[in-house]
């Protein structure tokens, strides 16, 4: 008998992982090498509880995330093969949505089989890579959602160099880069995770998925490397993307108030609406979860902020920039209009 199925909706983290080592041998979660225990695979709790709500949630997640994919597979699609949405803005979208997809997908498969089974179990090197994946999308969107608001600055502050500034070259250029920070940075953070933290016998991870806090309460070795880089990241990829957001909107703000009229004050905010309200769910999420201090909060609170940004921001997304912007109206209803046509 597997571990998963040892498991009852009241059972605790602490009873769990006493089953969890009885169970040790044939789970092959311990393994002695030079006197040291290695742990070879982890045991992802996912909610605990009774049948009928994980089966609820179970096909909750399977509609989010099939509506994630279809709505930002429509957003990639517009943006490719329609002209009026062949503009920076629209191409920086179609960027978000690609997270957006690759976000969701790192995490949704795995637990939906979490929720099915009552926790489910992943290897050390699956959980290293789903944490690279997971870390290497949120990076790319802050530094995707910086680099969107420095478009609207130029849009709003400099309209008439905006053209030669916001060439496709450039864009194309720019948003390479975020895709190359991203990977790398995280790269280097994933193989010091994998390579310098030790895990001695404990294997029951109380989360969704592998995230960079819940390994951190299992290792038995030194952190301080982690924490350092951990730091490090958040500056590069968290606060700078966050000062520049501020500056840029505080310019944008100051350029708006000095529009005479108030419909042309109305029409320059109105295209920044839809990145400020995705950007403050973001954000709000992940300040909520990595910076402000967890002190109180209990591990369901974790998990369900990690859901928000993981799980439902990829899905309001392409929902807030489709009922709020005309263009992406318009070439659905284009769209829709010569298919039905053929």
């Amino acid at each position: 008998m597997s571990l998963k199925h040892c498991v009852s909706p009241f059972t605790s983290p602490k009873q769990l992982y006493l089953r969890g080592m009885d169970s040790a041998r044939r789970l092959k979660v311990p393994r002695k090498q030079n006197n040291k225990t290695e742990v070879t695979e982890f045991f992802l709790l996912g909610f605990q509880g009774s049948q009928d709500l994980r089966l609820l949630l179970f096909c909750l997640f399977v509609v989010v995330y099939f509506g994630t994919i279809c709505g930002n597979l429509l957003i990639i699609t517009l943006v490719s093969t329609s002209k009026i949405l062949h503009t920076p803005m629209y191409f920086f979208i179609s960027q978000l949505s690609t997270c957006d997809i690759l976000l969701p997908t790192d995490i949704v498969p795995n637990l939906l089989h979490i929720l099915l089974n009552n926790g489910g179990v992943i290897t050390f090197i699956g959980c290293i890579i789903q944490l690279y994946f997971f870390c290497t999308s949120d990076a790319f969107e802050c530094f995707l959602l910086a680099l969107m608001s420095y478009d609207r600055y130029v849009a709003i502050c400099n309209p008439l160099r905006y053209s030669t500034i916001m060439t496709s070259r450039h864009c194309v250029i720019l948003i390479v880069i975020c895709w190359v920070f991203g990977f790398c940075i995280n790269l280097v953070f994933s193989i010091t995770t994998a390579t310098k933290l030790d895990f001695c016998g404990q294997n029951i991870i109380d989360h969704l998925f592998c995230d960079v806090l819940p390994l951190l309460e299992l290792a038995c070795s030194d952190t301080f490397i982690i924490h350092l880089e951990m730091y490090l990241i958040v500056i590069f990829t968290i606060f700078i993307p966050t000062t520049i957001i501020v500056v840029c909107y505080y310019c944008i703000v100051r350029a708006v108030l000095r529009i005479p009229s108030s419909t042309g004050r109305q029409k320059a905010f109105s295209t920044c609406s839809s990145h400020l309200i995705v950007v403050s769910i973001f954000y709000g999420t992940i300040f909520s979860v990595y910076i402000v201090p967890t002190k109180g909060q209990t591990i369901t609170m974790s998990k369900i902020l990690s859901l928000l940004y993981t799980v439902l921001t990829p899905l309001v997304n392409p929902i807030i920039y489709s009922l709020r912007n005309k263009d992406i109206k318009k070439a659905i209803k284009e769209t829709i209009d010569k298919h039905l046509i053929w």
